[in-house]
């Protein structure tokens, strides 16, 4: 995702789901600023943050990450908009997540739209086959799983 967005190295980016903070610690090494949020933070490189209120600073970021987490927040379409709210004009958000439709993210162009869901159902399936808690029970209904590459809109719409 960090190479389809192809933001500079320095640019600042937030992972907003960082978990153990692996993302993170490859974003430094790229030489990315980088930080994370996570609700359940496995440790003192992740910041205990609520996804759809950040408590950062409109415009806090050139770069939002978000893999598998949006919809583990309860709330896809608040996440979307508070990643919005946080990214600079022209900020980028790499998204990969579950989907119960097509992907929409309001005030964003999307750049880059890939259907990973064959690769999900087999890494999912992986899991459960090795007895491993996935982490997230999925509603009824057939879902997809997408990376999405956007560019934050300004509000009239241009980028």
């Amino acid at each position: 995702m960090l190479e389809l967005a192809a933001l500079p190295a320095g640019s600042r980016i937030l992972d907003m789901g960082a978990g153990a903070g692996d993302a993170i610690r490859l974003m430094c090494s790229l030489g990315y600023d980088a930080a994370g949020i996570d609700r359940d933070p496995e440790n003192d490189l992740v910041i205990q943050r609520d996804f759809l209120h950040t408590g950062y600073p409109d415009g806090s970021f050139d770069g939002v990450l978000s893999q598998c987490a949006f919809f583990v927040s309860g709330d896809s379409d608040g996440a979307v908009a508070e990643a919005r709210r946080i990214l600079k004009p022209g900020g980028i958000l790499m998204l990969s997540d579950v989907f119960f439709s097509e992907p929409e993210l309001p005030g964003f162009r999307v750049k880059v739209q890939e259907n990973q869901t064959a690769q999900w159902r087999e890494y999912y399936l992986g899991l459960i086959w090795q007895g491993e808690e996935y982490g997230c029970t999925l509603p009824a209904g057939k879902c997809s799983y997408w990376l999405l590459i956007a560019e934050k809109e300004k509000d009239n719409g241009s980028v």
